[in-house]
């Protein structure tokens, strides 16, 4: 059911999502010193969106949505985009949450943030705008949706404007 002019809504995750640990053990094995919040935000367990996503689909409020798991944001809402249409994303609308800031400044290039993790983005919805203040009331304060982008037409499947805020 997606189409033309839909917006993508970015669900906030909870954390890594227990994706990228290869690259994590790398960095942690060139950093002598952890500070006791990455310590808390390795181990955090990752958010599940069953109970949301099955309320949202029982009232028709979404036309498509993605996990955001391995192969990051840009490959995994390039999975469910109809060949006609291609995905629009505002990358500075995304809020990068602390943990992610910290392992980018480790040298990691943006790309390969936005490829390994979900930068802060566990689970996006692809819906009518009409629709933005239902499903908002469906999930709490700490996981509000919020518009990082829209379905445009276009050759390339994705376009990204904007940089990610580290």
């Amino acid at each position: 059911n997606i189409k033309f002019n839909d917006i993508i809504l970015a669900v906030p995750s909870s954390g890594i999502h227990s994706k990228g640990f290869s690259l994590i053990r790398r960095i942690l094995k060139k950093n002598s010193y952890l500070p006791a919040h990455i310590k808390k935000e390795l181990i955090k367990p990752t958010k599940i969106y069953v109970k949301e996503i099955n309320k949202i689909n029982s009232k028709k409020l979404i036309n498509g949505c993605a996990n955001i798991t391995g192969g990051g944001l840009l490959d995994n809402l390039m999975r469910v985009i109809p060949d006609a249409l291609s995905i629009s994303i505002n990358l500075s609308k995304i809020k990068v949450k602390p943990i992610f800031k910290w392992l980018k400044n480790n040298n990691i290039k943006d790309s390969e943030m936005l490829k390994t993790f979900n930068c802060g983005v566990g689970f996006c919805l692809i819906a009518d705008r009409k629709n933005i203040n239902n499903i908002k009331k469906i999930f709490t304060k700490e996981y509000q949706p919020y518009e990082i982008g829209f379905l445009s037409k276009g050759k390339s499947k994705v376009k990204t404007f904007g940089k990610l805020q580290w």
